[in-house]
Protein backbone atom coordinates (compact mmCIF):
# COMPACT_ATOMS: atom_id res chain seq x y z
CA UNK A 1 0.00 0.00 0.00
CA UNK A 2 0.84 3.94 -0.19
CA UNK A 3 1.61 5.73 2.61
CA UNK A 4 1.92 9.77 3.00
CA UNK A 5 4.28 11.19 5.42
CA UNK A 6 4.08 14.78 6.73
CA UNK A 7 5.89 17.67 5.69
CA UNK A 8 8.69 18.36 7.70
CA UNK A 9 9.43 21.67 9.20
CA UNK A 10 12.94 23.15 7.31
CA UNK A 11 15.13 26.05 8.11
CA UNK A 12 13.52 29.34 6.30
CA UNK A 13 15.14 29.94 2.97
CA UNK A 14 15.57 32.87 1.15
CA UNK A 15 12.55 35.04 -0.06
CA UNK A 16 10.15 33.38 -2.22
CA UNK A 17 10.17 35.31 -6.27
CA UNK A 18 8.12 33.89 -8.86
CA UNK A 19 10.12 35.15 -12.06
CA UNK A 20 9.09 32.13 -14.56
CA UNK A 21 6.64 32.48 -17.09
CA UNK A 22 3.15 31.21 -16.20
CA UNK A 23 2.96 29.75 -20.15
CA UNK A 24 3.41 25.68 -20.15
CA UNK A 25 5.65 23.67 -22.08
CA UNK A 26 4.14 20.37 -24.24
CA UNK A 27 5.63 17.04 -23.70
CA UNK A 28 8.24 15.31 -25.41
CA UNK A 29 6.63 13.70 -27.81
CA UNK A 30 8.86 12.34 -30.21
CA UNK A 31 10.61 8.56 -30.22
CA UNK A 32 10.83 6.63 -27.65
CA UNK A 33 7.04 7.02 -26.57
CA UNK A 34 5.34 4.01 -24.68
CA UNK A 35 3.23 1.99 -27.08
CA UNK A 36 0.95 1.18 -24.63
CA UNK A 37 -0.04 4.99 -24.52
CA UNK A 38 -0.06 5.74 -28.45
CA UNK A 39 -3.72 5.27 -29.02
CA UNK A 40 -4.74 6.79 -26.09
CA UNK A 41 -3.95 10.79 -26.73
CA UNK A 42 -6.96 11.31 -29.47
CA UNK A 43 -9.78 9.96 -27.15
CA UNK A 44 -8.09 10.47 -23.89
CA UNK A 45 -6.89 14.02 -23.86
CA UNK A 46 -8.34 16.01 -21.07
CA UNK A 47 -9.04 19.73 -21.29
CA UNK A 48 -6.11 22.10 -19.93
CA UNK A 49 -6.60 21.99 -15.64
CA UNK A 50 -3.75 22.83 -13.01
CA UNK A 51 -2.89 19.66 -10.71
CA UNK A 52 -2.67 20.75 -6.84
CA UNK A 53 -0.77 18.56 -4.92
CA UNK A 54 -1.63 18.96 -1.01
CA UNK A 55 1.34 17.05 0.75
CA UNK A 56 3.74 17.58 -2.51
CA UNK A 57 6.76 17.07 -0.37
CA UNK A 58 5.78 13.69 1.20
CA UNK A 59 6.68 10.30 0.56
CA UNK A 60 3.63 9.31 -2.24
CA UNK A 61 4.02 12.55 -4.46
CA UNK A 62 8.08 11.74 -4.57
CA UNK A 63 7.83 8.00 -5.08
CA UNK A 64 4.74 7.86 -7.27
CA UNK A 65 3.02 10.91 -8.28
CA UNK A 66 5.18 12.79 -9.77
CA UNK A 67 6.97 10.36 -11.81
CA UNK A 68 3.70 8.94 -12.91
CA UNK A 69 2.63 12.45 -13.81
CA UNK A 70 5.76 13.47 -15.50
CA UNK A 71 5.31 10.27 -17.91
CA UNK A 72 1.63 11.48 -18.96
CA UNK A 73 2.84 15.03 -19.99
CA UNK A 74 5.96 13.59 -21.81
CA UNK A 75 3.83 10.73 -23.73
CA UNK A 76 1.92 14.07 -24.81
CA UNK A 77 -1.22 12.81 -22.65
CA UNK A 78 -1.97 16.40 -20.89
CA UNK A 79 -1.33 18.77 -23.69
CA UNK A 80 0.57 21.71 -23.84
CA UNK A 81 -1.83 23.99 -21.06
CA UNK A 82 -1.50 22.10 -17.89
CA UNK A 83 0.57 23.01 -14.73
CA UNK A 84 1.69 21.94 -11.24
CA UNK A 85 0.91 23.88 -7.67
CA UNK A 86 2.44 21.74 -5.01
CA UNK A 87 1.47 23.02 -1.55
CA UNK A 88 2.65 22.13 1.79
CA UNK A 89 3.73 23.31 5.13
CA UNK A 90 7.56 23.07 4.27
CA UNK A 91 8.31 26.31 3.18
CA UNK A 92 10.09 26.41 0.15
CA UNK A 93 10.54 28.70 -3.14
CA UNK A 94 9.11 28.04 -6.86
CA UNK A 95 13.45 27.71 -7.36
CA UNK A 96 13.49 24.83 -4.45
CA UNK A 97 10.19 22.75 -5.58
CA UNK A 98 11.81 22.60 -8.67
CA UNK A 99 14.75 21.05 -7.43
CA UNK A 100 13.18 18.60 -5.36
CA UNK A 101 10.66 17.01 -8.34
CA UNK A 102 13.62 16.92 -10.35
CA UNK A 103 16.18 15.11 -8.01
CA UNK A 104 12.46 12.93 -7.11
CA UNK A 105 12.15 12.10 -11.05
CA UNK A 106 15.57 11.34 -11.18
CA UNK A 107 15.78 8.90 -7.65
CA UNK A 108 12.35 7.12 -8.45
CA UNK A 109 12.73 3.48 -10.51
CA UNK A 110 9.34 4.39 -11.92
CA UNK A 111 10.02 7.39 -13.82
CA UNK A 112 10.24 7.05 -17.49
CA UNK A 113 13.46 7.31 -19.15
CA UNK A 114 13.63 11.30 -20.10
CA UNK A 115 13.34 12.45 -23.28
CA UNK A 116 16.26 15.12 -24.22
CA UNK A 117 15.75 18.32 -22.31
CA UNK A 118 12.59 17.06 -21.04
CA UNK A 119 13.32 17.56 -17.31
CA UNK A 120 14.13 20.97 -17.86
CA UNK A 121 10.27 21.75 -20.05
CA UNK A 122 9.13 19.88 -16.72
CA UNK A 123 10.42 22.10 -14.70
CA UNK A 124 8.03 25.00 -16.45
CA UNK A 125 5.05 23.60 -15.34
CA UNK A 126 6.12 23.51 -11.43
CA UNK A 127 4.87 26.40 -8.51
CA UNK A 128 4.81 25.88 -5.12
CA UNK A 129 2.50 27.49 -2.17
CA UNK A 130 3.24 26.70 1.79
CA UNK A 131 0.93 27.47 4.67
CA UNK A 132 -0.79 26.29 7.34
CA UNK A 133 -3.56 23.95 6.40
CA UNK A 134 -6.11 25.36 8.94
CA UNK A 135 -5.70 28.71 8.29
CA UNK A 136 -7.27 30.80 5.24
CA UNK A 137 -3.91 31.93 3.36
CA UNK A 138 -2.37 28.74 1.71
CA UNK A 139 -5.75 28.00 0.20
CA UNK A 140 -6.02 31.78 -1.25
CA UNK A 141 -2.23 31.27 -2.77
CA UNK A 142 -4.14 28.44 -4.44
CA UNK A 143 -7.08 30.74 -5.78
CA UNK A 144 -4.45 33.03 -7.03
CA UNK A 145 -2.06 30.11 -9.02
CA UNK A 146 -5.48 29.15 -10.45
CA UNK A 147 -6.21 32.92 -11.77
CA UNK A 148 -3.11 32.63 -13.35
CA UNK A 149 -3.29 29.74 -14.91
CA UNK A 150 -6.68 30.87 -16.60
CA UNK A 151 -5.26 32.82 -19.35
CA UNK A 152 -2.92 29.68 -20.25
CA UNK A 153 -5.84 27.63 -19.76
CA UNK A 154 -8.34 29.03 -22.33
CA UNK A 155 -9.99 31.09 -20.27
CA UNK A 156 -11.04 28.10 -17.55
CA UNK A 157 -9.68 27.15 -14.25
CA UNK A 158 -10.23 23.42 -14.23
CA UNK A 159 -8.34 22.30 -11.26
CA UNK A 160 -7.63 18.66 -9.69
CA UNK A 161 -6.55 18.70 -5.85
CA UNK A 162 -4.65 15.48 -4.65
CA UNK A 163 -4.80 15.06 -1.16
CA UNK A 164 -1.29 13.32 -0.54
CA UNK A 165 -1.70 14.13 2.88
CA UNK A 166 -1.85 12.13 6.41
CA UNK A 167 -5.98 11.47 6.82
CA UNK A 168 -6.19 13.43 9.54
CA UNK A 169 -6.08 16.43 7.38
CA UNK A 170 -8.35 15.58 4.83
CA UNK A 171 -11.14 17.15 6.20
CA UNK A 172 -9.57 20.44 7.26
CA UNK A 173 -8.39 21.05 3.26
CA UNK A 174 -11.33 20.17 2.39
CA UNK A 175 -12.76 22.64 4.50
CA UNK A 176 -10.41 25.46 3.24
CA UNK A 177 -11.14 24.69 -0.03
CA UNK A 178 -14.61 25.17 0.55
CA UNK A 179 -14.20 28.31 2.44
CA UNK A 180 -12.26 30.00 -0.64
CA UNK A 181 -14.76 28.93 -3.08
CA UNK A 182 -12.21 26.77 -4.86
CA UNK A 183 -14.29 23.56 -5.21
CA UNK A 184 -16.86 26.12 -7.09
CA UNK A 185 -17.37 24.68 -11.23
CA UNK A 186 -18.62 27.94 -12.36
CA UNK A 187 -15.78 28.76 -13.95
CA UNK A 188 -13.97 25.16 -14.60
CA UNK A 189 -14.53 22.01 -13.32
CA UNK A 190 -12.99 21.02 -9.55
CA UNK A 191 -12.15 17.64 -8.67
CA UNK A 192 -10.68 16.18 -5.57
CA UNK A 193 -8.75 12.81 -5.27
CA UNK A 194 -8.21 11.42 -1.88
CA UNK A 195 -6.00 9.16 0.04
CA UNK A 196 -6.45 5.57 1.57
CA UNK A 197 -7.55 5.15 4.54
CA UNK A 198 -11.00 6.35 4.19
CA UNK A 199 -11.81 6.67 7.68
CA UNK A 200 -10.87 3.55 10.29
CA UNK A 201 -14.37 2.26 11.18
CA UNK A 202 -17.82 2.24 9.54
CA UNK A 203 -18.35 5.62 11.62
CA UNK A 204 -15.38 7.21 11.25
CA UNK A 205 -15.20 6.69 7.34
CA UNK A 206 -19.17 7.97 7.69
CA UNK A 207 -18.15 11.13 9.67
CA UNK A 208 -15.60 11.98 6.27
CA UNK A 209 -18.00 11.11 3.58
CA UNK A 210 -20.20 13.76 5.57
CA UNK A 211 -18.05 16.86 6.02
CA UNK A 212 -16.23 16.25 2.33
CA UNK A 213 -20.22 16.17 0.97
CA UNK A 214 -21.08 19.30 3.05
CA UNK A 215 -18.23 21.01 0.33
CA UNK A 216 -18.43 18.55 -2.87
CA UNK A 217 -20.73 16.99 -4.57
CA UNK A 218 -20.36 12.99 -4.82
CA UNK A 219 -19.31 13.20 -8.51
CA UNK A 220 -16.48 15.31 -7.69
CA UNK A 221 -15.09 13.07 -5.22
CA UNK A 222 -12.65 10.70 -6.42
CA UNK A 223 -11.12 7.91 -3.49
CA UNK A 224 -8.24 6.16 -4.81
CA UNK A 225 -7.40 2.91 -4.87
CA UNK A 226 -4.27 2.59 -6.86
CA UNK A 227 -4.69 -1.54 -7.20
CA UNK A 228 -7.71 -0.92 -9.52
CA UNK A 229 -5.09 1.09 -11.95
CA UNK A 230 -3.29 -1.89 -12.32
CA UNK A 231 -3.38 -3.46 -15.84
CA UNK A 232 -4.38 -7.06 -14.61
CA UNK A 233 -7.08 -5.58 -12.53
CA UNK A 234 -8.43 -4.31 -15.45
CA UNK A 235 -7.93 -7.07 -17.70
CA UNK A 236 -10.35 -9.06 -15.24
CA UNK A 237 -13.10 -7.23 -16.43
CA UNK A 238 -12.01 -8.14 -20.29
CA UNK A 239 -10.69 -11.23 -19.94
CA UNK A 240 -14.34 -12.04 -18.22
CA UNK A 241 -16.66 -9.96 -20.01
CA UNK A 242 -14.58 -9.90 -23.37
CA UNK A 243 -14.51 -13.80 -24.18
CA UNK A 244 -17.80 -16.23 -24.51
CA UNK A 245 -15.44 -19.48 -23.18
CA UNK A 246 -15.26 -17.86 -19.37
CA UNK A 247 -18.78 -16.06 -18.63
CA UNK A 248 -20.81 -19.12 -18.85
CA UNK A 249 -18.25 -20.74 -16.23
CA UNK A 250 -17.99 -18.42 -13.79
CA UNK A 251 -20.68 -19.86 -11.37
CA UNK A 252 -21.47 -22.20 -8.48
CA UNK A 253 -21.81 -25.00 -11.16
CA UNK A 254 -18.14 -25.00 -12.30
CA UNK A 255 -15.95 -22.82 -9.70
CA UNK A 256 -15.17 -24.66 -6.37
CA UNK A 257 -13.90 -21.63 -4.62
CA UNK A 258 -11.72 -18.32 -5.31
CA UNK A 259 -8.33 -17.21 -3.43
CA UNK A 260 -7.55 -13.50 -3.51
CA UNK A 261 -3.98 -13.47 -2.43
CA UNK A 262 -1.78 -9.67 -1.46
CA UNK A 263 1.58 -11.15 0.18
CA UNK A 264 3.98 -8.87 0.95
CA UNK A 265 7.78 -9.74 2.07
CA UNK A 266 8.69 -6.52 3.79
CA UNK A 267 7.73 -5.41 7.44
CA UNK A 268 7.19 -1.90 8.30
CA UNK A 269 9.99 -0.06 6.82
CA UNK A 270 10.09 2.49 9.40
CA UNK A 271 6.26 2.81 9.41
CA UNK A 272 5.36 1.67 13.00
CA UNK A 273 3.59 5.02 14.11
CA UNK A 274 1.44 4.04 11.08
CA UNK A 275 0.83 0.37 11.13
CA UNK A 276 0.46 0.47 14.92
CA UNK A 277 -3.00 2.41 14.54
CA UNK A 278 -4.11 0.28 11.24
CA UNK A 279 -3.37 -3.10 11.52
CA UNK A 280 -3.80 -5.77 8.21
CA UNK A 281 -7.75 -5.09 8.11
CA UNK A 282 -7.65 -1.32 7.90
CA UNK A 283 -4.18 -1.22 6.01
CA UNK A 284 -4.98 -4.18 3.30
CA UNK A 285 -8.28 -6.29 3.57
CA UNK A 286 -11.03 -3.23 3.69
CA UNK A 287 -9.81 -1.91 0.39
CA UNK A 288 -7.35 -3.56 -1.71
CA UNK A 289 -8.83 -7.01 -1.78
CA UNK A 290 -12.12 -5.64 -1.34
CA UNK A 291 -12.11 -4.36 -4.32
CA UNK A 292 -10.63 -7.40 -6.28
CA UNK A 293 -13.08 -9.14 -4.53
CA UNK A 294 -15.88 -7.02 -5.84
CA UNK A 295 -14.80 -6.58 -9.38
CA UNK A 296 -13.89 -10.73 -9.52
CA UNK A 297 -17.67 -11.57 -8.00
CA UNK A 298 -20.03 -8.88 -9.62
CA UNK A 299 -22.33 -9.30 -12.47
CA UNK A 300 -22.04 -8.22 -15.65
CA UNK A 301 -23.08 -4.33 -15.65
CA UNK A 302 -25.38 -3.67 -17.93
CA UNK A 303 -22.65 -1.08 -19.97
CA UNK A 304 -19.09 -0.28 -19.94
CA UNK A 305 -19.21 3.12 -17.75
CA UNK A 306 -18.66 4.33 -13.78
CA UNK A 307 -22.14 3.92 -12.36
CA UNK A 308 -23.03 0.87 -14.07
CA UNK A 309 -19.85 -0.74 -12.98
CA UNK A 310 -19.94 0.78 -9.47
CA UNK A 311 -23.40 -0.67 -9.01
CA UNK A 312 -22.92 -4.06 -9.92
CA UNK A 313 -19.93 -3.84 -6.98
CA UNK A 314 -22.24 -2.46 -4.44
CA UNK A 315 -24.98 -5.11 -5.39
CA UNK A 316 -22.05 -7.85 -4.45
CA UNK A 317 -20.66 -6.48 -1.79
CA UNK A 318 -24.19 -6.07 0.35
CA UNK A 319 -24.47 -9.81 -1.09
CA UNK A 320 -21.73 -11.31 1.15
CA UNK A 321 -23.15 -12.80 4.87
CA UNK A 322 -22.40 -10.80 7.23
CA UNK A 323 -20.13 -11.35 9.61
CA UNK A 324 -20.87 -10.30 13.26
CA UNK A 325 -18.11 -11.21 16.00
CA UNK A 326 -19.62 -14.24 17.33
CA UNK A 327 -19.12 -15.54 14.08
CA UNK A 328 -15.28 -14.56 12.97
CA UNK A 329 -13.72 -17.36 14.89
CA UNK A 330 -15.53 -19.78 11.86
CA UNK A 331 -14.58 -17.40 9.22
CA UNK A 332 -11.32 -15.54 9.96
CA UNK A 333 -7.90 -15.88 11.61
CA UNK A 334 -5.43 -13.55 12.39
CA UNK A 335 -1.68 -13.50 12.79
CA UNK A 336 1.47 -12.03 13.62
CA UNK A 337 5.12 -12.57 12.04
CA UNK A 338 8.08 -13.69 14.69
CA UNK A 339 11.55 -13.42 14.03
CA UNK A 340 12.46 -15.62 11.18
CA UNK A 341 14.46 -15.90 7.73
CA UNK A 342 13.54 -14.61 4.23
CA UNK A 343 15.61 -14.09 1.35
CA UNK A 344 18.88 -16.27 3.61
CA UNK A 345 18.68 -13.44 5.65
CA UNK A 346 17.46 -13.31 9.50
CA UNK A 347 14.62 -10.69 10.21
CA UNK A 348 13.11 -9.89 13.32
CA UNK A 349 9.58 -10.00 14.57
CA UNK A 350 7.19 -8.04 14.48
CA UNK A 351 7.72 -6.83 18.24
CA UNK A 352 10.93 -6.53 17.23
CA UNK A 353 10.62 -3.98 14.88
CA UNK A 354 11.40 -0.35 15.81
CA UNK A 355 8.95 1.85 17.34
CA UNK A 356 6.50 -1.74 18.15
CA UNK A 357 5.51 -2.09 21.79
CA UNK A 358 6.97 -5.24 23.04
CA UNK A 359 3.41 -6.75 23.08
CA UNK A 360 1.73 -5.49 20.34
CA UNK A 361 -1.20 -7.12 19.81
CA UNK A 362 -1.40 -5.65 15.65
CA UNK A 363 -2.28 -8.20 13.25
CA UNK A 364 0.21 -8.37 10.88
CA UNK A 365 -1.57 -11.59 8.62
CA UNK A 366 -5.19 -11.73 8.03
CA UNK A 367 -7.35 -14.99 6.12
CA UNK A 368 -11.07 -14.44 5.89
CA UNK A 369 -13.99 -16.74 4.17
CA UNK A 370 -16.05 -14.60 2.23
CA UNK A 371 -19.66 -16.38 1.84
CA UNK A 372 -21.73 -14.60 -0.84
CA UNK A 373 -25.35 -14.89 -0.60
CA UNK A 374 -26.75 -14.81 -4.77
CA UNK A 375 -28.17 -17.10 -7.55
CA UNK A 376 -24.30 -17.06 -8.77
CA UNK A 377 -21.75 -17.78 -6.39
CA UNK A 378 -24.18 -19.37 -3.36
CA UNK A 379 -21.89 -21.96 -1.68
CA UNK A 380 -18.92 -21.03 -3.38
CA UNK A 381 -16.41 -19.98 -0.55
CA UNK A 382 -14.19 -16.76 -1.70
CA UNK A 383 -10.83 -17.09 0.24
CA UNK A 384 -9.15 -13.27 0.75
CA UNK A 385 -5.39 -13.34 2.79
CA UNK A 386 -2.84 -10.49 3.28
CA UNK A 387 0.29 -10.34 5.25
CA UNK A 388 3.57 -9.48 6.03
CA UNK A 389 6.77 -10.93 5.83
CA UNK A 390 5.22 -13.77 3.96
CA UNK A 391 7.73 -15.46 1.44
CA UNK A 392 7.29 -13.22 -1.69
CA UNK A 393 5.82 -10.12 -2.71
CA UNK A 394 2.83 -11.53 -4.70
CA UNK A 395 -0.39 -10.25 -5.67
CA UNK A 396 -3.02 -12.84 -7.33
CA UNK A 397 -6.50 -13.59 -7.93
CA UNK A 398 -7.25 -17.56 -8.57
CA UNK A 399 -10.39 -19.11 -9.60
CA UNK A 400 -10.06 -22.53 -9.03
CA UNK A 401 -12.87 -25.02 -10.98
CA UNK A 402 -14.66 -27.91 -10.16
CA UNK A 403 -13.09 -31.73 -10.73
CA UNK A 404 -14.57 -34.00 -12.84
CA UNK A 405 -17.10 -35.62 -11.71
CA UNK A 406 -15.50 -39.32 -13.08
CA UNK A 407 -12.45 -39.86 -11.65
CA UNK A 408 -11.59 -42.54 -14.67
CA UNK A 409 -8.02 -41.67 -14.63
CA UNK A 410 -5.18 -43.38 -12.64
CA UNK A 411 -3.24 -40.85 -9.70
CA UNK A 412 -6.59 -38.59 -10.43
CA UNK A 413 -6.71 -34.93 -11.67
CA UNK A 414 -6.05 -31.74 -10.31
CA UNK A 415 -8.77 -28.86 -10.59
CA UNK A 416 -8.22 -26.46 -13.40
CA UNK A 417 -7.11 -22.71 -12.07
CA UNK A 418 -7.67 -19.32 -14.05
CA UNK A 419 -5.03 -17.27 -12.21
CA UNK A 420 -4.83 -13.15 -12.68
CA UNK A 421 -1.39 -12.07 -11.66
CA UNK A 422 -1.85 -8.64 -10.42
CA UNK A 423 1.80 -7.79 -9.16
CA UNK A 424 4.90 -8.53 -10.04
CA UNK A 425 4.91 -10.30 -13.77
CA UNK A 426 1.18 -8.82 -14.23
CA UNK A 427 -0.52 -11.61 -16.31
CA UNK A 428 -3.17 -14.41 -16.70
CA UNK A 429 -2.65 -17.80 -16.53
CA UNK A 430 -4.50 -21.09 -16.79
CA UNK A 431 -3.78 -24.22 -15.69
CA UNK A 432 -5.16 -27.83 -16.95
CA UNK A 433 -4.63 -31.52 -16.97
CA UNK A 434 -2.91 -32.92 -20.28
CA UNK A 435 -1.65 -36.52 -21.58
CA UNK A 436 2.03 -36.81 -20.50
CA UNK A 437 4.06 -38.33 -23.34
CA UNK A 438 4.08 -42.09 -23.49
CA UNK A 439 2.31 -44.68 -23.78
CA UNK A 440 0.70 -45.07 -20.17
CA UNK A 441 -2.12 -42.54 -19.74
CA UNK A 442 -0.67 -40.21 -17.35
CA UNK A 443 -2.07 -36.72 -16.99
CA UNK A 444 0.46 -33.61 -16.09
CA UNK A 445 -0.66 -30.16 -15.27
CA UNK A 446 0.46 -27.80 -17.94
CA UNK A 447 -0.35 -24.29 -17.95
CA UNK A 448 -0.74 -21.35 -20.24
CA UNK A 449 0.82 -18.42 -19.40
CA UNK A 450 0.24 -14.57 -21.26
CA UNK A 451 2.24 -12.06 -19.53
CA UNK A 452 1.86 -8.92 -20.55
CA UNK A 453 5.74 -8.54 -21.03
CA UNK A 454 5.28 -10.19 -23.91
CA UNK A 455 4.02 -6.55 -25.75
CA UNK A 456 7.63 -5.34 -25.30
CA UNK A 457 6.45 -2.33 -23.07
CA UNK A 458 6.73 -1.08 -19.87
CA UNK A 459 3.39 -1.08 -18.21
CA UNK A 460 1.96 2.26 -16.93
CA UNK A 461 2.25 3.27 -13.57
CA UNK A 462 -1.07 2.76 -11.97
CA UNK A 463 -1.64 6.33 -10.87
CA UNK A 464 -0.72 7.48 -14.42
CA UNK A 465 -4.03 5.62 -15.90
CA UNK A 466 -5.82 6.90 -12.57
CA UNK A 467 -4.25 10.66 -12.74
CA UNK A 468 -5.68 10.92 -16.45
CA UNK A 469 -9.28 9.15 -15.72
CA UNK A 470 -9.51 12.06 -12.74
CA UNK A 471 -8.57 14.64 -14.92
CA UNK A 472 -11.27 13.31 -17.72
CA UNK A 473 -14.10 12.88 -15.16
CA UNK A 474 -14.00 8.93 -15.75
CA UNK A 475 -14.80 7.73 -11.99
CA UNK A 476 -15.05 3.46 -12.98
CA UNK A 477 -12.06 3.07 -11.18
CA UNK A 478 -12.82 4.78 -8.20
CA UNK A 479 -14.69 3.17 -5.59
CA UNK A 480 -18.01 5.34 -4.51
CA UNK A 481 -19.50 6.16 -1.02
CA UNK A 482 -21.55 3.33 -0.71
CA UNK A 483 -19.15 0.97 -2.00
CA UNK A 484 -17.00 2.20 1.06
CA UNK A 485 -19.22 2.54 3.52
CA UNK A 486 -20.11 -1.49 2.17
CA UNK A 487 -16.43 -2.37 2.35
CA UNK A 488 -16.60 -1.02 6.11
CA UNK A 489 -19.75 -2.62 6.95
CA UNK A 490 -18.15 -6.34 5.93
CA UNK A 491 -15.10 -6.03 8.08
CA UNK A 492 -16.76 -3.87 11.34
CA UNK A 493 -17.65 -7.74 13.06
CA UNK A 494 -13.44 -8.47 12.94
CA UNK A 495 -12.62 -5.09 13.96
CA UNK A 496 -14.98 -5.53 17.08
CA UNK A 497 -14.05 -9.26 17.68
CA UNK A 498 -10.48 -8.33 17.86
CA UNK A 499 -10.04 -4.81 19.02
CA UNK A 500 -13.56 -4.36 20.82
CA UNK A 501 -13.55 -4.37 25.17
CA UNK A 502 -14.34 -8.49 24.95
CA UNK A 503 -11.47 -9.00 22.63
CA UNK A 504 -9.34 -12.00 23.96
CA UNK A 505 -5.91 -11.49 23.82
CA UNK A 506 -3.90 -13.37 20.86
CA UNK A 507 -0.97 -15.41 20.98
CA UNK A 508 1.09 -13.53 19.01
CA UNK A 509 3.31 -14.25 17.18
CA UNK A 510 2.00 -17.20 15.37
CA UNK A 511 4.05 -17.23 12.18
CA UNK A 512 7.78 -17.33 11.40
CA UNK A 513 8.81 -14.62 9.18
CA UNK A 514 9.41 -15.83 5.99
CA UNK A 515 6.18 -18.32 5.80
CA UNK A 516 3.20 -18.36 4.51
CA UNK A 517 1.39 -17.61 7.66
CA UNK A 518 -0.39 -19.36 10.88
CA UNK A 519 -1.43 -23.02 10.76
CA UNK A 520 -5.00 -22.09 11.20
CA UNK A 521 -4.77 -20.55 7.80
CA UNK A 522 -4.64 -24.07 5.99
CA UNK A 523 -7.55 -25.03 8.77
CA UNK A 524 -9.39 -21.95 7.47
CA UNK A 525 -9.54 -23.36 3.56
CA UNK A 526 -10.80 -27.04 4.49
CA UNK A 527 -9.55 -30.04 4.02
CA UNK A 528 -9.99 -30.20 0.60
CA UNK A 529 -8.77 -27.58 -0.43
CA UNK A 530 -5.11 -25.74 0.03
CA UNK A 531 -3.44 -22.26 -0.61
CA UNK A 532 -1.77 -22.08 -3.50
CA UNK A 533 2.54 -21.85 -3.26
CA UNK A 534 2.83 -18.41 -5.09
Amino acid sequence: METQNVDVAQPAPPARRKTRSRTPQPGAEDAGENPFRALMRRSRAPEPATLVIFGATGDLAKRKLLPAVFGLWQDGLLGSAFNIVGVGRQEMTDEQFGDFVIEALKSSKETDEPHPGALEKFRDLLYYEFGDFGGDEVYSLVGQELDRAEEAHGGRKNALFYLSTPPSLFEPISNGLGRLGLADESEGWRRIIIEKPFGRDLASARELNAAIHRVWDESQVYRIDHYLGKETVQNLMAIRFGNAIFEPLWNRSFVDHVQITAAEDLGLEGRAGYYEEAGVVRDMLQNHLMQLFALTAMEPPAAFDADAIRDEKVKVLRSVRPIPPQRVPEVAVRGQYGPGTLYGEEVPGYREEPGVEPGSTTPTYVAVKFEVDNWRWQGVPFFLRTGKRLPKKVTEIAVVFKRPPLGMFPGGTERNVLAFRIQPDEGVSLKFSSKSPGQEMVLREVVMDFRYDAFGAQLESPYSRLLLDAMLGDATLFPREDEVDRAWQIVSGLLEAWEGPDAAAPDFPNYPAGTWGPEAADALIGPDRRWRRL
